[in-house]
């Protein structure tokens, strides 16, 4: 089941935060990152952050995570972590359909590492185009994907 987050409530941002540190410390592994940013996000920016976040619950436990960022032109996909017990069973691919059925948009766009093979994966399977790879201060190369809807 899909559900919008409260992720101003303190416990709520807790389950998201927690959800966010197993997914990226995996992240963090497959691009070989020593100073990883998305693992030191602290607790008050999710619960102040006015972006929009929808959980995916399986047993009754926070499997997954979507991050929200929309506006009237367009729709990033700031983050998309799974737990890593959870991998492998769809979750990140429902989570992509629920963003396209949710938000009305002629562009959405992510970003993720180069090197995360299983998001690029991902995104070009609901097809995302690549637009742009770069390099972090962190010595990270990332990527970013743009989806355009003719509507």
């Amino acid at each position: 089941m899909i559900k919008k987050l409260q992720h101003t409530n303190k416990e709520t941002a807790t389950e998201i935060r927690s959800v966010f540190q197993v997914s990226y410390a995996v992240e963090a592994k497959l691009l070989k990152a020593i100073d990883f940013p998305p693992l030191k996000r602290p607790l008050e920016s999710f619960i102040h952050s006015d972006n929009i976040f929808f959980g995916y619950i399986k047993n009754n436990e926070l499997a997954a995570v979507v991050e929200i960022h929309h506006t009237v032109k367009q729709t990033h996909i700031q983050s998309l972590v799974v737990a890593p017990k959870f991998f492998r069973q769809g979750i990140a691919s429902q989570l992509m359909e629920f963003v396209f059925n949710t938000f009305d948009s002629n562009l959405f766009m992510v970003e993720t590492g180069v090197d995360n093979g299983p998001a690029t994966t991902l995104y070009l399977k609901f097809g995302f185009k690549e637009v742009k790879q770069w390099d972090t201060d962190h010595g990270i190369r990332k990527i970013r994907f743009e989806r355009r809807i003719d509507m």
